[in-house]
């Protein structure tokens, strides 16, 4: 279906909010797949023995992993950010 046609259901607004709503959408599932991919690996890296609280090496651990992948996630994204945008530039 083409949103952009005259024979579309939607007017422009409604096109770009409903577009505004599945960017937000995927922003958010995205979101929660970065938070689920970093605990288990953080957990997996930081959690020798599973117990009812970590103690201090576990939590220094677990606060540096996420950081880490954090500042790698980060740099991906912008990285990729950038060719996509030089790629755009050059269509």
């Amino acid at each position: 279906m083409d949103l952009g046609s005259s024979s579309a259901p939607f007017d422009s607004s409604q096109r770009d909010q409903l577009m505004d709503t599945v960017k937000q959408q995927i922003a958010l599932a995205n979101a929660q797949e970065i938070l689920q991919r970093m605990s288990e690996k953080c957990f997996k890296k930081c959690i020798v023995k599973p117990g009812s609280s970590l103690d201090n090496s576990e939590q220094k651990c677990i606060a540096m992993c996420m950081d880490r992948y954090m500042d790698s996630w980060n740099l991906v994204s912008r990285v990729y950010s950038s060719r996509l945008s030089k790629e755009r530039a050059k269509m």
